[in-house]
């Protein structure tokens, strides 16, 4: 039977087929745009089949014969201009379309977030754990910890209705060498930064873990974990003018590392097109932290160094 993974031209999508099949998994690879097809090499164990997650028949049709579903398909908030139709709605009304066809399913792995565990307010500093929720956010306020939130709380609740395995993999920022072009948008938007030529950084901390992780956390959780499970998966929090540092030391050429004045951020939010005030006031010189507690040890994950992700990761974008 082949495992299903929705997403499957997302960046965490895309790794995750790529590990099915190097492991000799059959793979139904779900994509909504046909064009992104091209992002796979040619295997006799991989079918390509275009459905959406607001379309039941084509969710029913790319189901059909698969007993495991990955499901990774869901909408970044970054860039997105009604977040309720291109953010909230994906994750809430497909997940629960995709609950709705899987009559059949046994194993099924979700892709969360730590958006979905760390809460919009915290004070600076916080530790988050696999037992805490993102409870205090709406469609308008933290839309993305919303929408992960109660994705998960859709599947949680339809999988406890039945006999199925469910593990949920929280990752924080997702890094590691993309395989397409259009994986340098969303949370590698990032390090794309470091790639132009603009000679500073914001006052921002990162949390990240490599995609390669991630990929193969989702494919050991078929059979690794505990049954309706949360793992948060997370290597590293650093500052960007740290990331900056860490380039430098690595790679030939002058990375940015001095940190835009507070000020100065909240002018050029006025006219960035992926910043606002709104966002700044909950980012700048704040920082939280995750406990991942056993789960690179349970999901028995390959654990990547960081440094490694970070230079991975340019040298990918700059090829």
């Amino acid at each position: 039977m082949p495992v299903l993974v929705t997403g499957a031209s997302g960046f965490i999508g895309s790794h995750v087929v790529r590990e099915l099949l190097s492991r000799g998994y059959s793979v139904k690879a779900m994509i909504r745009d046909s064009s992104l097809s091209g992002i796979f090499q040619e295997n006799d164990r991989l079918e390509i089949v275009q459905a959406n997650l607001f379309d039941i028949d084509s969710l029913k049709l790319a189901v059909q014969d698969c007993d495991d579903v990955i499901h990774c398909a869901a909408s970044l908030y970054i860039g997105a201009k009604d977040v309720k139709k291109e953010v909230v709605d994906p994750s809430v009304i497909g997940t629960k379309n995709l609950c709705e066809v899987m009559g059949n399913v046994r194993r099924i792995v979700h892709t969360s977030s730590v958006a979905a565990i760390r809460s919009s307010t915290f004070e600076n500093g916080k530790v988050f754990t696999r037992r805490d929720w993102c409870e205090d956010a709406d469609e308008l306020n933290n839309s993305y910890g919303f929408a992960k939130a109660e994705a998960e709380r859709e599947i949680r609740k339809w999988a406890s209705e039945r006999d199925v395995r469910l593990v949920t993999i929280h990752p924080s920022i997702v890094f590691g060498p993309i395989l397409h072009r259009r994986h340098t948008d969303g949370s590698m938007a990032y390090l794309k930064h470091f790639c132009g030529k603009i000679p500073f950084v914001l006052d921002i901390h990162v949390n990240f873990v490599d995609v390669r992780d991630v990929a193969v956390a989702h494919v050991n959780a078929l059979e690794y974990g505990e049954d309706k499970g949360r793992y948060i998966i997370h290597k590293k929090g650093l500052w960007m003018n740290e990331i900056g540092q860490i380039l430098n030391l690595n790679l030939k050429g002058k990375f940015a590392t001095k940190r835009l004045p507070r000020f100065l951020a909240y002018v050029l939010a006025f006219f960035h097109p992926k910043l606002s005030i709104k966002r700044l006031k909950g980012n700048l010189g704040s920082y939280v932290s995750y406990d991942v507690e056993d789960s690179f040890e349970v999901l028995d994950l390959p654990n990547y160094d960081f440094e490694r992700t970070i230079v991975d990761s340019i040298n990918s974008i700059r090829a």
